[in-house]
């Protein structure tokens, strides 16, 4: 590719962004009804409230995103360049912009559904069952081109949107081709990548076609600093550009940005009146005198809420003390419906619990629901349960950070509880929380249930002090802090150029 010139770079009016963002899912979606009449529902997360914290004129901060819906497609075509403050259909979020790319539907489902949900979300969180998966044939390669053409479509409108000199952070996997790309169309800019899962060690991530890993790790690469949530990914990445590659990244081009929990806002919605009620009704079904262990997950294959609540029914058998006394919340919010491995998953999530509520309900406790389980999105009533957690349960396989293992304490110390938390050591909140968690071994049923029994038996005072520190870790890096430090690194680098 051909780039600019720098002074045309600085002298094109258009371009005016001088921090960007760009992420698959944007802090908008938009319904159409049968009259063609849009409706916006505005996002929220880490992202939205790390925008925040930007001091910048209007105009001069922009969201790039992709349209995921028919109505976001329609959003699109009314707003000029697909600018929704153009259009006034959207004005901004959290102090930026939005354009939003209308994809070609058959391209982006292969980009998105097909190479980031179904082969590198996989690769990263090591979940093929490899004797038959994955098997990267002439299918894959087709796949592969609308990967690119995906990233390339996110490239050319950063570099479009973007001022001379801008600031740019690319969020994920969906996104790892993109830094080179705009990288090649823009070498005045200043470009941070981010990823927000794990990283697999060389030996895993060596199951992808040997020149696909390469392009990965090259199009990462296009980028000043590449980030992580924990060293542990970050060294991850380094020892796979090593192997495959032939040198590591300097270390100044690697960044570790943990991701904490925006504390006061959550605190706040979690004193709302929605969630009062949904309390309310939970205690109603839990009981008086029961201490209450809580789960709240996406039903995505990293969570593991399979063991979790095989580890439930063995407290239950090997520990006979909690019949009656203790009561198993677990929520889980429904994830990438349109994969049959995620449906087949949220089957066998649904038929154990029915299994553990037809074991353990018995007329010898009355009153006693061992199990409430819910497999549908409701925000409310998981603070609601946030705030009833005597014991929370984050167990995943593999996760790049896990927000929830640091927002039920912060909530469950907020309103006046205290909290105890039975953490994976292969969540990246491990690498903050190990010293106040029962940390557990994933695959380890039997470890697993030992460790909610030891959380449960916990003193008063003991689990108080620890709830406390959990709090504490949980809030020291909020969204604002986690955006401002990525820009502000940027922002003493001299950007590359070719």
């Amino acid at each position: 590719m051909v780039s600019e010139s720098a002074e045309s770079q600085r002298t094109r009016s258009p371009r005016s962004a001088s921090v960007l963002l760009a992420s698959n899912r944007g802090p908008v979606s938009f319904g159409l009804d049968e009259g063609g009449v849009l409706t916006a529902r505005r996002g929220g997360g880490g992202l939205v409230s790390g925008l925040s914290s930007i001091e910048a004129d209007p105009g001069e901060v922009v969201w790039v995103c992709a349209a995921l819906s028919e109505g976001d497609r329609t959003a699109v075509r009314r707003s000029p360049g697909g600018r929704l403050d153009r259009s006034g259909l959207f004005e901004q979020s959290g102090g930026a912009a939005v354009r939003m790319l209308d994809i070609d539907e058959e391209t982006f489902h292969a980009a998105y559904n097909a190479v980031a949900n179904s082969t590198l979300w996989f690769v990263q969180h090591m979940l093929f069952s490899t004797p038959t998966s994955p098997a990267f044939g002439p299918e894959f390669a087709g796949q592969w081109r609308a990967f690119e053409a995906y990233n390339l479509a996110f490239a050319e409108a950063l570099a479009e949107e973007a001022a001379y000199g801008a600031r740019v952070l690319i969020q994920d996997y969906h996104l790892c081709l993109a830094p080179k790309l705009l990288r090649q169309l823009r070498p005045d800019l200043r470009i941070g990548h981010f990823s927000h899962t794990p990283w697999a060690p060389p030996d895993y991530f060596r199951i992808l076609p040997d020149a696909v890993a390469a392009q990965i790790l090259e199009g990462m690469l296009g980028a000043d600093r590449t980030c992580f949530l924990t060293r542990r990914w970050a060294d991850a990445f380094a020892d796979c550009c090593e192997v495959l590659l032939g040198s590591r990244p300097e270390p100044e081009r690697l960044g570790v940005h943990p991701l904490g929990v925006d504390a006061a806002a959550l605190i706040e919605r979690a004193a709302q009146d929605d969630v009062a009620q949904r309390e309310r009704e939970l205690r109603a079904t839990v009981g008086a005198d029961r201490q209450v262990l809580v789960r709240v997950d996406r039903t995505e294959l990293s969570k593991n809420i399979v063991r979790g609540l095989e580890a439930y029914a063995l407290l239950l058998r090997s520990h006979p003390e909690w019949r009656g006394k203790a009561v198993h919340i677990g929520f889980a919010y429904p994830s990438r419906t349109d994969l049959a491995e995620y449906r087949d998953y949220t089957a066998a999530v649904q038929r154990l619990a029915k299994e553990i509520e037809h074991e353990f309900t018995s007329p010898e406790y009355p009153g006693w629901q061992p199990l409430i389980m819910h497999v549908e999105d409701d925000f409310a009533r998981s603070l609601a349960a946030y705030r009833m957690a005597d014991v929370a349960v984050v167990n995943p396989i593999r996760d790049g950070m896990n927000l929830v293992a640091k927002e039920i304490p912060i909530i469950a110390e907020a309103a006046g509880g205290a909290c105890a938390l039975v953490l994976s050591r292969e969540a990246g909140a491990y690498a903050e929380l190990a010293e106040a968690a029962f940390t557990v071994n994933p695959y380890d049923v039997t470890a697993t249930a030992e460790a909610m029994h030891e959380a449960l038996s916990q003193g008063a005072d003991a689990r108080a002090e620890r709830c406390a520190r959990l709090a504490r870790l949980g809030a020291a890096l909020p969204p604002q802090r986690w955006f401002s430090e990525q820009l502000d690194a940027l922002a003493k680098l001299t950007a590359s150029t070719e």
